[in-house]
C-alpha cells in the first residue's frame, strides 16, 4: 500500500502523520468527508474483493468508496502501514433493531499512546466522528453526539449513543480478532442474501464538516447541522448519475 497516495486521497500529507490522538482524529474526520459510503458494486453484481491490494485500487486509485467491510478494512491496513497496532472485530449493528441481529459490521481498534481507540469510517448514517476510547463507562462527546461503551456478558463491548436523556445501543462486538479472510463470508451474505439491505437499491452517503449527503434508493437528502436542508424524491436515473458525479465524485451506471 502506498501510504502517501492514500493520505493524499483524503487530503492529508506524510508530514501530518504522528502517533497521537490528534492525528487519529484528523485521519477519521478527513476520511469520512472524502471517501463515500456506497453499495454500487453490489447492485451491479461486481464481487467485493477485500484484499488490501483491491481495496487500495478501488478507494485510492479509482477514487471510489465502499461499505463497512471495505472502508474500515482499508483504514485498518493504512493504520498498520503507518505503524499503529490495529485489530479488526465482528460487530452486530444494533441501532434500530428490536432483536439481536447477525454480525455484519467490521470494527477497527487501534492503539495509540498506550490507549485503545475505535476508528469508524464505514457507516453511512451519522456515527461517531471522532476516535472513541475503548474504556467502559466514559462519556465521550463528538461534534455529532455523545457516546460511551458498556460491557455486556453476551454482546461484549456495546457502543451506546445518547439520544435525549436515554442511552441507546449502536453496535456491539467481542474481542476475537478477525483476519481479512474472516470477513469474506459476512460480506458475501450482504452481497447476495435475500434479507440483506445492501443489494436492493443505491445507498450512498458522505459526511461534510457540518452535515451529510445521502442517497437512499430514489431519494437524495442534504443535512446541515443535523437538520434536513434539501430533499429530492423520485429521482430519475439521469439525476442519480448526476448527483453521484457532482456530490460524491463517482461515475457509475446500472449494468442492467
Amino acid at each position: 500500500m502506498n501510504t502517501n497516495l492514500y493520505l493524499a486521497r483524503i487530503g492529508m500529507r506524510p508530514e501530518d502523520v504522528s502517533h497521537t490522538f490528534e492525528f487519529l482524529k484528523a485521519l477519521q474526520q478527513n476520511h469520512i468527508c472524502t471517501v463515500p459510503y456506497e453499495n454500487l458494486d453490489i447492485l451491479n453484481g461486481v464481487p467485493i474483493d477485500l484484499s488490501k491490494e483491491a481495496l487500495f485500487e478501488k478507494i485510492v486509485t479509482n477514487r471510489r468508496g465502499g461499505y463497512c467491510f471495505e472502508l474500515n478494512g482499508a483504514i485498518a491496513h493504512l493504520l498498520e502501514e503507518l505503524g499503529f497496532a490495529t485489530k479488526c472485530y465482528f460487530a452486530r449493528f444494533l441501532k434500530g433493531e428490536s432483536e439481536i441481529p447477525v454480525r455484519r459490521h467490521r470494527v477497527v481498534v487501534t492503539e495509540c499512546q498506550g490507549k485503545r481507540y475505535v476508528i469508524e469510517v464505514g457507516i453511512g448514517i451519522e456515527a461517531p466522528r471522532d476516535p472513541l476510547l475503548l474504556e467502559e463507562g466514559v462519556e465521550q462527546s463528538c461534534s455529532n453526539g455523545t457516546f460511551k461503551f458498556s460491557l455486556d456478558p453476551f454482546l461484549g463491548w456495546v457502543l451506546q449513543e445518547k439520544v435525549g436523556d436515554e442511552w441507546k445501543p449502536y453496535y456491539s462486538f467481542t474481542e476475537e480478532e478477525q483476519l481479512d479472510i474472516d470477513f469474506i463470508q459476512p460480506s458475501f451474505y450482504c452481497e447476495k442474501h435475500p434479507a440483506s439491505p445492501f443489494n436492493k437499491s443505491p445507498m450512498v452517503a458522505i459526511k461534510t464538516p457540518g452535515g451529510r449527503r445521502a442517497i437512499n434508493d430514489r431519494e437524495y437528502k442534504a443535512f446541515e447541522g443535523g437538520e434536513l436542508a434539501h430533499i429530492e424524491e423520485n429521482i430519475t436515473d439521469a439525476r442519480l448519475y448526476e448527483i453521484l458525479k457532482e456530490t460524491f465524485g463517482i461515475v457509475w451506471t446500472y449494468q442492467k
